[in-house]
């Protein structure tokens, strides 16, 4: 999927006050857009102002009519090696150190909170926070030389807000393995423990993305931001309200433009017609 449009995410002034080269870049094709890590130089790591470019990257393109999803990738073979360590030196102090962990919570929001469905592309190593963004994202794809490590521990630092990700995605003594000992999975044990949606070939990797990119892009774009605002919703429910809960939002999803549309084009056996409104 080669980009048609790119352009930078960063403003001349990152919210550090430093200026700013390309961090990060976004491009548009055939409604997918794709954010790229771009700073092999520190392993893609998750500084204040890379996780604001991704943030704006994401906020800023998310309502764009065309746009059906959104694939988080990287550059080179590190995803992303987690936070700039840099940034929590003791010299920093406790406020810039609030401020990397509450930028990174924000982020996650923003995925969460994207109408339309984030993929992260893993291809080699995603760590700590790193780790924690692809578990964050609503999918991710890896090539099957890639492997996940969650090992502040052994900087002196729990990954505490990473463990959160992680433990939500996978079972608790996995979870704890990741996080108690630093040791990284590869790709085959990430799938197997849910980090990763599927692990393909390196060669693959681009094949696969396109083949899940288009299975969404052929949806309707409201239908599927519907369904993605009430499957994080129910999530957080016990079983009973989740079933309540659901139920409207199936007689609500029903009584849209697509909805009605695509049970039509079922009873009539045609391709549905989407106007992608509410």
């Amino acid at each position: 999927m080669m980009p048609t449009r790119i352009s930078s995410v960063l403003r001349t002034v990152c919210t550090s006050g430093k200026s700013c080269r390309f961090l990060s870049t976004y491009s548009r094709k055939d409604g997918v857009g794709t954010i790229l890590l771009n700073n092999e130089k520190t392993r893609n790591s998750l500084s204040i102002d890379m996780m604001d470019s991704v943030l704006k990257h994401i906020v800023e393109n998310q309502n764009h009519a065309e746009l059906r999803c959104i694939v988080l990738a990287a550059k080179g073979h590190v995803f992303s090696a987690g936070h700039n360590l840099k940034e929590l030196t003791s010299e920093h102090g406790a406020e810039q150190h609030k401020q990397v962990f509450n930028k990174c919570s924000e982020l996650i929001g923003a995925i969460r909170a994207a109408p339309i469905p984030v993929i992260a592309k893993v291809d080699g190593l995603a760590a700590a926070a790193g780790c924690q963004l692809v578990a964050s994202c609503d999918m991710a794809i890896c090539s099957d030389n890639s492997t996940f490590s969650t090992p502040g521990a052994s900087f002196g630092i729990f990954c505490s807000t990473p463990g959160i990700a992680v433990v939500r995605a996978v079972p608790r003594m996995k979870a704890a393995y990741m996080l108690l000992t630093g040791l990284p999975i590869n790709a085959k044990e990430a799938l197997e423990a849910g980090l990763v949606s599927k692990t393909v070939p390196k060669d693959n990797l681009d094949e696969e993305l396109d083949t899940i990119c288009k299975a969404i892009a052929s949806k309707s774009r409201s239908v599927i931001a519907l369904g993605k605002k009430f499957f994080y919703e129910q999530m957080t429910m016990d079983v009973s309200s989740a079933y309540a809960r659901g139920e409207q939002v199936m007689v609500d999803n029903l009584a849209t433009v697509d909805g009605r549309e695509g049970i039509k084009s079922f009873v009539e056996k045609r391709k549905p017609r989407w106007t992608h409104s509410k």
